[in-house]
């Protein structure tokens, strides 16, 4: 095996999904409608108008908020996720190391 650090499935899961949460994090914010006119505005849209409608601004500020905290609520389990893995490998590295003494 060498020094290979191995990571579990679960980190890697993590790793997709938080990635994809946060792009759609990003698409989410680009579409609401704010002082600036949002994604629809930068490329020459009507700053001051939504194609979602007018109630739309509430909802997608709703949908952030709630986005936004799973994706911090996932990276923390991700850190934990992590730190398992550290743990799990220095462990292994530390009994590649002992037995290499002895024998």
């Amino acid at each position: 095996m060498g020094n290979a650090f191995e990571v579990s499935f679960w980190s890697h899961l993590l790793n997709v999904i938080i990635v994809g949460l946060g792009l759609l994090l990003v698409l989410t914010i680009l579409i609401q409608r704010g002082k600036g006119g949002g994604l629809i505005g930068a490329f020459g849209g009507a700053g001051g108008s939504s194609p979602f409608g007018s109630k739309a601004g509430d909802t997608f500020t709703r949908i952030t908020i709630t986005m936004a905290g799973i994706w911090v609520l996932l990276i923390m389990i991700h850190v934990k996720v992590a730190k398992l893995d550290l743990e799990k490998n220095t462990a292994r590295g530390q009994q590649g190391q002992t037995q290499s003494e002895q024998g």
